[in-house]
């Protein structure tokens, strides 16, 4: 397993660490998926060793501000990580998958590039189209062995929505007055990576807690 980072390389480390001490394999390495020859390198670094036949594209960053008053750069970093760097990211490791007729590719997204959310034309416009680019991928990709698909979380208790929704909120928000675990979310991304999710691609499926 190698575990990605872009600066934090030292929390991927420390992943990758705990993920050898509880008897699997990994390790970590660093670049930033919005570079595309830095990423390409650091890939046909990898890629000398063998296919990666799962990939978890999870890259993503919020940039949010009301529409009228967003900046170029708010709209173009935000794109630039979503979108660009699934591409940056898979297009160098589908051939290697594709000879080896075996691969699933799972999309993180949000409920926001479904459902829109103010305060974030980027963040939607940029999950929209990875919903798009999900579905057109795995329509090409089917006749190889290879799924592809999208998992969209909602309200999510991590660090990122601590000072975005108090539990009032929550409660108002989701019908089950909770926010979801990162295992919940985990717990589908191994679905979709397992040979149970064989015949499931060119989805988008939500965790969310019946927002939407």
């Amino acid at each position: 397993m190698l575990v990605h980072a872009n600066r934090q390389i030292d929390k991927a480390e420390a992943l990758a660490a705990e993920i050898c001490a509880t008897g699997g394999h990994a390790s970590a390495l660093a670049f930033d998926v919005t570079d595309r020859s830095a990423t390409a390198a650091a890939l046909e670094t990898v890629l000398a060793a063998g296919p990666i036949q799962i990939l978890v594209n999870n890259a993503g960053i919020h940039a949010d501000a009301v529409f009228p008053g967003m900046s170029g750069e708010q709209w173009d970093s935000v794109l630039d990580v979503s979108l660009n760097g699934f591409y940056n990211v898979t297009h160098p490791l589908s051939m290697p998958m594709i000879r080896s007729r075996w691969g699933r590719i799972i999309n993180i997204s949000s409920v926001a590039g479904i459902t829109g959310n103010r305060g974030q034309v980027n963040y939607s416009a940029a999950k929209g189209a990875l919903h798009a680019a999900t579905k057109s991928l795995a329509l090409e990709l089917a006749s190889r062995g290879i799924t592809v698909n999208a998992v969209a979380p909602g309200i999510i208790a991590t660090d990122m929505i601590e000072s975005s929704f108090d539990a009032d909120s929550i409660k108002k928000l989701v019908p089950m007055q909770r926010a979801g675990t990162p295992q919940e979310v985990a717990d589908l991304v191994a679905f979709l990576a397992s040979e149970k999710a064989a015949y499931i691609s060119g989805q988008v499926i939500s965790v969310n807690g019946a927002m939407i």
